[in-house]
């Protein structure tokens, strides 16, 4: 199957970053289709020549395994090309029509990787250059609008000149292999889904937490924040695969559909509640790995003044017959404690304790923890017995015990990265990995109380030293349903 792909916004980060070595990875590993071309589309003057000397520069920025030696990259570098374009001037698409219609293919694929205000400007000018054809699939990267409004607006726009099955809103959580392996865990398996539900877990617990800064992105953070940043996508996608129900099958609407209940389910949001149970914090000075970091006012591109969080904890239910009266916790901030993304399925304990424990929590080794990043696995925490012996008699007791499977140890090579398997994806037409209009207009929905609230108070963010684990306002949140944040249990 011959494909064209064009990147837009071909000499950004994002695509020497994440898209380019996902790509030479799919071409290392003999997934990529034959009879493909990759086409960077900027406003930089490059000949095709100096694009793909730009892209082999970028390289040196790959981590080690997957940089090519310079016999694959001189492979792979005959599939790339490049054309400058201004994307908001409409007599630059004829040129990339007239670029296409070199070669025809059987897929185009156009990846929107440029600022969210572009994201209308494309869509509407391949549709007028007749680029919007049944072969052409267009992806778009997140943030998809600001608000539920503008949301709402680039939706209606994009399916004003192309079909719900041609779009392909690109949620990169989605790809990674631990995400794949949590649908894999509760629908492609017996042991846990009769489980799954209010009768046996106590609780669910979301982290996605990164030691790092804003670093180069201080200007785009500052208008963006963690809840639209992580929580109304990444959060949210992660708290469907866990809640939603078991499709009628692995078709993209089955899947989708059940998502879109768990988003229409969530507790809306009331002015009691989004005082006790949101918390939002803003990173102070501090040290991570022993190097002193910057406070998040003093990042390069923010505002001295910034209101902008780095940080929010929160707490909601998902109203339904399964999961009514379970709490969902939510956590992700920058500049915290540690690099490391999971969920914490904790179980309830025992109802009649007929041994001895050490633990003063019992419910601490009654958990499912799915690693997502940086280890992808599953960890399941266990009491077992331990026979202590005393000089009068044998005492029975309880001691921890853990189960841990390492998915990268076991898959090894064989394992698929995110982009990597969302682009083969798109090229092979297969949504089941991608958001639906209405998932994403659900998700800003549900968000924005949260959104209006912040606006109104004067009060701000909350201050939390980098690497600590947030405001202690966070702990205190989960402390009054009587848990704690696994670090802290």
């Amino acid at each position: 199957m011959s494909f064209d792909l064009i990147l837009f916004g071909g000499t950004g980060d994002l695509v020497w970053r994440k898209i380019m070595p996902a790509l030479f990875q799919a071409f290392r590993h003999g997934s990529l289709p034959a009879g493909g071309r990759i086409v960077g589309v900027a406003r930089d003057d490059l000949s095709d020549d100096q694009y793909r000397a730009l892209i082999k520069s970028r390289f040196d920025n790959v981590e080690l395994a997957k940089r090519p030696s310079d016999e694959e990259f001189a492979r792979f570098a005959a599939l790339l090309g490049y054309l400058r374009m201004d994307l908001s001037n409409p007599s630059d698409y004829g040129r990339l029509a007239a670029r296409l219609a070199e070669r025809p293919a059987d897929v185009v694929v156009m990846y929107v990787a440029t600022a969210p205000g572009l994201f209308t400007v494309v869509c509407e000018q391949i549709a007028a250059a007749g680029l919007n054809g049944p072969q052409t699939r267009v992806v778009l990267e997140k943030p998809l609008g600001h608000d539920l409004a503008s949301n709402r607006a680039i939706n209606k726009t994009v399916r004003g000149v192309l079909k719900e099955e041609q779009i392909f809103r690109i949620d990169h959580y989605l790809g990674k292999p631990s995400v794949q392996n949590l649908f894999a865990l509760r629908f492609g398996n017996a042991l846990f889904e009769p489980l799954w539900r209010r009768e046996t877990i106590a609780n669910i617990q979301i982290t996605i937490a990164e030691d790092l800064g804003v670093e180069k992105r201080g200007a785009f953070y500052d208008s963006t924040g963690a809840l639209r940043d992580m929580v109304q996508n990444h959060a949210l996608q992660l708290l469907c695969a866990i809640g939603m129900e078991p499709p009628i099958n692995s078709h993209a609407d089955a899947i989708r559909d059940e998502k879109l209940k768990v988003l229409r389910s969530l507790k809306p949001w009331t002015p009691e509640t989004l005082s006790q149970h949101v918390v939002r914090g803003q990173y102070a000075a501090g040290n991570i790995d022993g190097e002193a970091v910057p406070a998040y006012r003093d990042e390069k591109g923010v505002n001295p003044a910034s209101m902008t969080e780095t940080f929010v904890a929160l707490r909601t239910e998902i109203a339904n017959w399964r999961w009514a009266g379970v709490p969902f916790y939510i956590r992700t901030g920058k500049r915290l404690a540690g690099r490391e993304a999971h969920i914490e399925v904790n179980f309830r304990p025992a109802p009649h304790a007929i041994f001895k424990s050490p633990l003063a929590n019992a419910s601490v080794a009654n958990r499912l923890v799915i690693n997502l990043q940086p280890q992808d696995g599953l960890e399941l925490h266990l009491l077992a017995q331990a026979d202590q012996r005393t000089s009068s008699r044998n005492t029975q007791s309880l001691a921890p015990v853990q189960l841990d499977l390492d998915f990268d140890k076991r898959f090894g090579s064989e394992r698929v990265g995110a982009y990597e398997r969302l682009l083969l994806d798109v090229i092979d037409g297969r949504l089941n990995l991608f958001v639906r209009s209405d998932e994403q207009e659900e998700a800003w929905r549900w968000v924005e109380p949260i959104l209006d609230a912040w606006s109104s108070d004067a009060a701000g963010p909350r201050p939390y030293a980098a690497g600590t684990w947030g405001p202690s306002a966070s702990s205190a949140m989960i402390a009054r349903d009587g848990y704690c944040w696994s670090e802290e249990c």
